[in-house]
């Protein structure tokens, strides 16, 4: 198989040398694919990086990592498309490990996963939401998520679908989009646990972690508007968290009811509080196993979890 790596760069010289030394020092034989750094409109040295490195790199005006990615797709030479982030370091078989489900000729894209080696109590919380994510994708056949951090495509497909869709200006939800689309032209997309890369950026702040998720949330709808049947379910979103969620807007209520029934009020909280606690515990029981400190903390950054999406879902809803 011919493959081309693709990955989208803005203002990423403090990660970019790690990631590219990661890809052209793999176990695959490196005659065998090309390594395309898009730089997108970056004012630092992230192209200069990149090319004394030996990628090839695409310069452009900034328009986001959707026209990123599409502009180093137009530039490929393989068959096989794999995409990775600059703040990403893939372990030595990530391009064995991404190509090999491509031996199937039924699949069409490949979804790897993420790890960290952030000490930060808030980064390893969100890594163990994704490790939860993971363990759903394993029990799929056929799954309908692949996240651009490990990505990979048949270019014929991939062009098929018309790529990624440019309205998303930033690197949020955009491969949903993309992942929704293959999945309605019946696109088999398979999970591979054991394509790994070490991401450098998970957030490792609280205000970090909840701007993100609200920005989670509103370009979620944003796709849930064109896609509205995903939005009951999918092969990747827990439904604890839709129901988490749905919680948390029932204590609101509770909480507006109480100021002129008190009583009722009342019940409208507690119920609900302890529905949002009950749906919590297997999440909990899953990070006690990964990470004590994080299943410690897990109750509070559930709620703030909650609280951010539902936030980013009503402005959503309303623009």
């Amino acid at each position: 198989m011919k493959i081309s790596i693709i990955v989208p760069a803005y203002n990423a010289e403090r990660t970019i040398d790690k990631c590219l030394k990661a890809l052209l020092n793999q176990t695959y034989g490196r005659e065998s694919y090309e390594v395309i750094v898009v730089d997108d409109g970056s004012s630092d040295k992230t192209a200069g990086i990149a090319e004394s490195l030996g990628a090839k790199v695409i310069r452009q005006k900034n328009a986001g990592p959707a026209a990123a990615r599409n502009r180093g797709v137009d530039e490929a030479k393989g068959d096989i498309i794999l995409f990775t982030d600059s703040d990403c370091v893939p372990a030595k078989d990530w391009i064995a490990q991404m190509t090999a489900p491509f031996e199937d000729s039924e699949t069409g894209a490949v979804k790897g996963a993420y790890r960290t080696e952030q000490r930060s109590l808030v980064a390893r919380f969100a890594q163990v939401e994704f490790e939860e994510r993971f363990e759903m994708l394993k029990k799929a056949d056929s799954i309908d998520m692949v996240d651009t951090y490990s990505a990979g495509y048949r270019k014929e497909i991939f062009l098929k679908a018309g790529g990624f869709d440019k309205d998303f200006p930033v690197a949020n939800n955009e491969d949903t989009e993309l992942s929704y689309k293959l999945s309605g032209l019946g696109i088999k997309m398979v999970f591979n646990p054991d394509a790994i890369v070490c991401h450098l950026n998970h957030p490792d702040t609280v205000l970090r972690y909840a701007r993100l998720k609200f920005w989670r949330g509103y370009w979620r709808m944003v796709v849930y508007r064109r896609f509205p049947d995903k939005m009951m379910k999918d092969t990747y979103t827990p439904q604890s968290l839709k129901l988490q969620i749905l919680f948390l807007f029932l204590v609101a209520a509770g909480v507006f009811i109480s100021l002129f029934y008190p009583l009722a009020g009342a019940y409208f909280v507690i119920i609900p509080a302890i529905g949002f606690f009950t749906i919590s515990l297997p999440f909990i029981i899953f990070a006690l196993k990964k990470d004590l400190p994080v299943a410690m903390t897990a109750p509070f950054m559930l709620l703030l979890r909650a609280l951010s999406i539902g936030c980013g879902i009503i402005l959503g809803l309303v623009f």
